[in-house]
């Protein structure tokens, strides 16, 4: 029983890492959904159960993680050269932390969330600048203000303006959803064509 079970985490962890490859080009949002077509599916649900713009989610994970399924931050260092812990527990596509990932599983039921699947990493985006806006009364489609809110959390929100680092970050979020914006209109018809494609 004990080795069917470590097969099955096996086949598992396979399957997700042959699906959850960097894409080549994560700056273009044509490319990003042309190599990963049920990404688009994945992101186009999410507009439309949470209202969270598809550019937008994209920009996020640009900036968080650049699409890669096991992104970390990285670790702290001793003296500039032992390594030591991590600054926080962000993980995956969306680097949600560990508490307001339990927090998402448990509003949204979705128990089997897992931050390495980008299913639920934009369902969690979508989720979190859904309640941004309950919150704090800010528009899904502002990329700029959804990025500070993500980024400091809702109980910091109001004292972002003294911090400049992450002002600088917001505003590349913002440019970049711009770009992504752009380019899913150029390919916009393409992308709503059937396809049928395995994983």
């Amino acid at each position: 029983m004990k080795f069917l079970k470590n097969n099955l985490i096996i086949l598992i962890f396979l399957l997700v890492s042959a699906c959850a490859s960097i894409p080549g080009n994560t700056s273009n949002s044509c490319s990003i959904f042309d190599e990963k077509y049920f990404w688009y599916k994945h992101s186009k649900k999410v507009e439309q159960k949470w209202g969270t713009p598809i550019y937008i989610q994209l920009a996020i994970i640009k900036m968080e993680s650049d699409f890669d399924w096991l992104a970390k931050p990285p670790r702290q260092k001793i003296f500039k050269v032992i390594p030591f812990k991590r600054p926080s527990s962000s993980f995956g596509y969306s680097q949600a932390i560990k508490g307001t990932w339990e927090q998402y599983k448990k509003e949204t039921g979705n128990k089997l969330a897992t931050r390495v699947r980008y299913k639920d990493s934009v369902d969690f985006i979508g989720w979190y600048t859904n309640k941004t806006e309950e919150i704090l009364k800010i528009s899904k489609k502002d990329a700029f203000k959804q990025y500070l809110a993500y980024h400091e959390g809702w109980g910091n929100f109001k004292n972002y303006k003294k911090n400049k680092k992450v002002i600088k970050l917001a505003k590349k979020v913002q440019k970049q959803s711009n770009i992504y914006r752009d380019q899913l209109l150029k390919c916009k018809k393409n992308l709503k064509r059937n396809r049928f494609i395995i994983f």
